[in-house]
């Protein structure tokens, strides 16, 4: 416990709204638009070096970082538990993810870790996956191996290079790596049942899964894949291909109608599936950022993003398009990561929480309400 300063009051908690707006002042002919107010909470520190990922479940925020996992109460913010695996060279922890009782992690060193929370509230790990069971029922087959390198083979099942996202749906869980492919495991026995081996031609650096199923992979190569569940296997749909450089983060709508997609090119494409098919098109762009598009959080209407520009935009839709209502800022190095929950009140209050290559995990409030406004709203918190 003395290894963290878990909780770190604000010197100076800045908040910001639109100045000159009165509700008074509002004409029963005028379009209500989105009015804003943030600020800055608080930051959670570790002796992390840099932050990976962040995730929530069951009011607790999930941290991933260098070779450990923390936990904060979402509470009072106070440190709850940290983990990690016994392998020093499990390297990074890049993603988390979760179903029913299990955690997934996934690594640096190409495997992912199953956990479970005991009774004490700790994390215990109870799997590496792939399991032996499924590596020792498959050795023994030439089959079952593939070549990875000019003189490396593994099984199909095993990944050959860090673990870089990870995905629950329906009961199977997905993982994407940088060696280009994505597996499919059935989470109820943990193994391994489908792997699409060279999905891409380069590292795959995000994955999500609709509802209905249809899988969205994106690639260093500058394409964004979508794939279709067909008589247990995955084939191929279509492929999304308006990016020029990297795609490095993407997020979903509830329902799955809409795809937010961004990557090294500075700017967000919002992607929209027509007349309920499978096929998304390009419906806008989103420009602001100064930097590459490296995280994705939506949430009740609001789209979150994070860059190597050092800052976090709050997006929005209106009858126009998608407009920035505010900038968030403060950190010293590139948002890896974004995760919101919403407190379900009537405005769309939410706490965000932003961690960063810097090491530190920051605390925002927003609260988004539907009145009339002038400007874009910044707030910063400058040391």
């Amino acid at each position: 416990m003395e290894d963290f300063q878990s909780w770190i009051p604000a010197r100076e908690s800045k908040s910001t709204f639109s100045e000159g707006t009165s509700f008074s002042s509002l004409e029963s002919n005028e379009t209500p638009k989105p009015f804003i107010f943030h600020c800055y909470i608080t930051s959670l520190r570790t002796l992390a070096s840099q932050i990976s990922c962040l995730a929530v479940r069951e009011n607790r925020l999930y941290v991933t970082s260098v070779n450990e996992i923390i936990v904060f109460s979402l509470t009072n913010y106070a440190l709850i538990d940290t983990f990690s695996c016994s392998d020093s060279a499990s390297g990074l922890v890049k993603f988390i993810a979760f179903s029913d009782r299990k955690i997934f992690t996934a690594h640096q060193d190409c495997k992912i870790r199953v956990w479970q929370v005991t009774t004490s509230k700790k994390h215990r790990l109870i799997s590496t996956l792939p399991t032996f069971k499924d590596r020792l029922g498959r050795c023994m087959l030439a089959k079952n191996y593939i070549q990875v390198r000019r003189h490396k083979q593994k099984l199909w099942i095993e990944h050959s290079d860090t673990v870089s996202c990870l995905a629950v749906n329906n009961g199977l869980m997905y993982s994407a790596s940088w060696d280009k492919s994505f597996k499919t495991w059935k989470i109820s026995n943990m193994n391994c049942l489908e792997s699409m081996k060279n999905a891409h031609f380069d590292a795959v650096n995000a994955i999500v899964v609709s509802v209905d199923g249809l899988i969205y992979t994106a690639s260093t190569d500058r394409h964004i894949k979508v794939w279709e569940r067909v008589q247990k296997t995955h084939k191929l749909l279509t492929i999304l291909d308006k990016h020029t450089s990297s795609v490095n983060a993407l997020a979903l709508k509830k329902d799955g109608s809409v795809l937010f997609s961004g990557g090294g090119e500075q700017i967000i494409f919002v992607w929209e599936r027509e007349n309920s098919s499978n096929y998304m098109e390009l419906k806008r762009s989103l420009a602001g950022h100064e930097g590459a598009i490296l995280c994705l959080f939506y949430v009740n209407n609001t789209l979150l993003s994070g860059s190597s520009d050092k800052t976090i935009r709050i997006w929005q839709e209106s009858k126009e398009g998608y407009c920035c209502l505010g900038i968030l800022e403060g950190h010293c190095k590139p948002i890896k990561s974004i995760v919101a929950v919403s407190d379900g009140d009537l405005d769309e209050n939410l706490s965000v929480f932003s961690g960063s290559l810097d090491g530190e995990i920051r605390v925002w409030n927003i609260t988004i309400s539907t009145v009339f406004t002038e400007s874009v709203i910044t707030s910063s918190d400058r040391d």
